[in-house]
């Protein structure tokens, strides 16, 4: 039987239906290494227009897309990964995040091309919506400047050009028949021009000298804290602070040597000559202070011991130095703090939020505004042209560098960085010691053996410590003089060491008599706990 004229039409449509060819398009490959590319162009661009825009002052250091996502990323990060890191990764932080946030960017600029494959203003369309996404982390940076979104518009703009220019050239594949079009060997070789570009760019752009005007105030700082009024100078050091016993930690941690744990993926090169910290939030006044009018203020020397609270049991986040500065209590009490504040929030250059316990910082401890580390103006990795030092505390809540704001407030109205992500709000410094020497696992000979290490107890100070060897009592080792309670003790103990494999454990008493618990406990959420131990063979 015939089939009724609606019938044919619908089969007659079908039949065109499936046997249409589909377009040839751009092959998945090329338009990944389109989108890449793009995607490189638009950095490379943005990162050098924002290092010339820097280097004539025209722009802040957040016109970086790289510096400023960077920054977000961390602040954007779960806190499970960020506490990880931090338990986890100590010195080697910055190096796995800018790996994590190398591998999102990567995989989002294949996105770029692969969209781009269907049309290519889908993908001109997404490289838009990731500048945008760059263009609002660069406002949410502390010292934004509206031209500093500039950069990276102009950046996007570049990359779509590469991406379209990319696209004209990529061969065109064809489902049934291949390669249908386009020339490969042009396509290879405006990828390679793009791809270099950028690269050249972006080396470019760390060739700038960006940082020259603040490396200059640096130098004009130097002479300017050497001269400051030091109203309350430290004297010399007694020869008893250091027991020079090989293997032990100096007293004093050089600069160089001197820890460092911030989230800051690029150091900030702050210009003295600008800088300006504001007192504000709830207080009766605010105050706001120049480097200038702080180094008028009368200043302090002391040696203080600053501990990371990630800082594992036996291991190397602290370190010991000599700070100058200007007392942090008498600038809060000129704002004239509110009796019912009870946190200090500091916030950094860089955007870092730490909150301190205002009592804490009222209570007569020392306290201050630092400008200059162990005789030298302070190093910009550790917070020039000022950073905050307050004794006893973990420098999670504490230990501000390149401060720029304190905004007087309470705990019930905000929460710091750290504490939004699990730790301790107040962050007091616990007890704890370490052995130095011998190392893990060394191999001695019988008889006298120096088992030597620090312990501390920031503003409580350490009054005792002891050495076990496996199972005996514990026995008094010799301890360095007490400078002042707010700085690490050296302590050594003349082991008569027998044949055999021994575990040698340390623990310290604090100044209030508080023996250092046994009890292990990892760094989450406010310090470590347990006695450091080392193996060691003896024969």
């Amino acid at each position: 039987m015939e089939a009724n004229p609606l019938e044919r039409q619908n089969r007659s449509s079908h039949m065109t239906t499936t046997t249409q060819p589909h377009p040839a398009r751009v092959g998945r490959w090329a338009a990944i290494v389109s989108g890449i590319v793009a995607a490189a162009v638009a950095i490379g661009v943005a990162e050098l227009l924002a290092a010339l825009g820097r280097a004539v002052n025209l722009l802040s250091s957040n016109a970086s897309p790289l510096l400023s996502l960077g920054s977000s990323f961390i602040d954007l990060t779960p806190a499970s990964i960020v506490n990880w890191a931090k338990e986890n990764l100590g010195h080697f932080d910055k190096p796995a995040l800018a790996l994590g946030m190398g591998v999102v960017l990567l995989g989002l600029s294949a996105a770029v091309g692969l969209l781009a494959r269907r049309a290519v203003l889908y993908g001109s369309i997404l490289l838009a919506v990731l500048g945008a996404v760059v263009v609002a982390a660069i406002a949410s940076r502390s010292l934004f400047v509206i031209q500093d979104i500039l950069p990276t518009i102009f950046g996007v703009v570049a990359g779509n050009a590469a991406l379209r220019a990319l696209f004209r050239a990529a061969p065109l594949r064809s489902p049934e028949d291949g390669a249908t079009g386009g020339d490969r060997r042009r396509f290879l070789q405006m990828a390679g021009i793009g791809a270099g570009a950028a690269v050249a760019s972006g080396g470019l752009s760390q060739l700038i000298p960006t940082s020259a005007a603040a490396e200059a105030s640096r130098e004009h700082a130097a002479t300017e804290a050497s001269a400051a009024a030091k109203f309350d100078q430290l004297p010399p050091l007694p020869a008893g602070v250091d027991l020079k016993v090989d293997g032990l930690s100096p007293f004093v941690t050089p600069n160089g040597d001197f820890y460092r744990i911030d989230t800051a993926l690029v150091v900030p090169k702050l210009n003295a000559d600008t800088w300006e910290l504001r007192i504000f939030g709830m207080v009766d006044q605010e105050v706001r202070i120049n480097y200038a009018d702080l180094l008028k203020r009368p200043q302090i020397e002391r040696m203080v011991t600053l501990t990371c609270v990630s800082n594992e049991i036996g291991g190397d986040l602290i370190g010991n130095a000599k700070w100058q500065g200007t007392a942090l209590a008498d600038l809060i009490r000129e704002a004239g703090p509110s009796a019912d504040a009870d946190m200090v929030m500091s916030r950094s250059s860089d955007g870092m939020e730490i909150g301190s316990p205002l009592e804490v910082l009222l209570d007569g401890r020392d306290a201050m505004l630092a400008v200059a580390m162990n005789g030298e103006v302070l190093p910009f990795e550790h917070g020039f042209p000022v950073r905050m030092v307050v004794p006893g505390l973990y420098g999670y809540v504490s230990a501000t560098k390149w401060v720029v704001e304190l905004e007087v407030m309470r705990y019930d109205q905000a929460q710091a960085y750290w504490t939004q992500r699990g730790w301790g709000a107040k962050g007091p410094i616990k007890t704890a010691s370490r052995i130095d020497v011998p190392r893990s696992f060394a191999k001695l000979t019988a008889g006298k053996n120096a088992v030597a290490g620090v312990a501390w107890a920031q503003h409580r100070g350490i009054s005792k410590v002891e050495v076990q060897v496996d199972d005996s009592d514990w026995a008094e080792a010799k301890l360095s003089t007490q400078l002042t309670k707010d700085t690490w003790r050296q302590w050594v103990y003349e082991w008569d060491a027998t044949p055999g494999n021994h575990n040698i454990k340390v623990r310290a008493t604090d100044g209030t008599g508080q023996v250092q618990t046994a009890d292990v406990a990892g760094v989450l959420p406010d310090g470590a706990t347990g006695y450091d131990s080392r193996a060691v063979s003896v024969s």
